[in-house]
């Protein structure tokens, strides 16, 4: 099945000659003449190209007439004033009216999710602590109590013996 690799470069060449022809044919929308140059083809094309487009004169005065015919009117400058008052214009823009809501425009502290979930927890758990302050109080006040009820009755009994 391997094809010699002479034939393939034949069949390479020939496939290219082929292209050309067509391109040529394409371009030029005539057969391409046998015994003339490529470069020689590729010159004319060049000049029929030159010679299709339009001449257009900026800044040459031309003294032929057909040439005058070519010349492009001289630009007249943007006024600049114009532009700067648009530029100033576009850079203050009218103040929008509207009450704004601090809430949302402040942001979010990375955490906020985590406080909101163990929101609830955090207020049983504080009940419960202040229940146990509380009663800590309490113990301290009976505890208290009972001491000052000792520290009266010593000195009851100390000022009835001193009579």
């Amino acid at each position: 099945m391997e094809k010699p690799i002479g034939s393939l470069q034949e069949q390479a060449l020939k496939r290219k000659e082929r292209l050309k022809a067509l391109r040529d044919r394409q371009f030029q929308g005539r057969a391409p003449e046998d015994g003339e140059p490529e470069s020689k083809r590729a010159l004319e094309e060049s000049e029929e190209e030159q010679r299709h487009r339009d001449l257009k004169l900026r800044n040459y005065t031309p003294k032929d007439e057909e040439l005058k015919e070519r010349q492009v009117p001289k630009a007249k400058p943007a006024s600049v004033e114009e532009k700067v008052k648009e530029q100033l214009e576009a850079a203050n823009p009218e103040p929008v009216i509207e009450e704004v809501d601090l809430a949302n425009l402040a942001p979010r502290k990375p955490d906020w999710d985590l406080k909101r979930d163990v929101a609830k927890k955090l207020e049983k758990l504080e009940r419960r602590t202040q229940k146990a302050i509380a009663e800590l109080i309490r113990d301290r006040l009976k505890g208290s109590e009972e001491g000052l009820v000792a520290a009266i009755g010593a000195v009851g009994v100390d000022e009835g013996d001193s009579e």
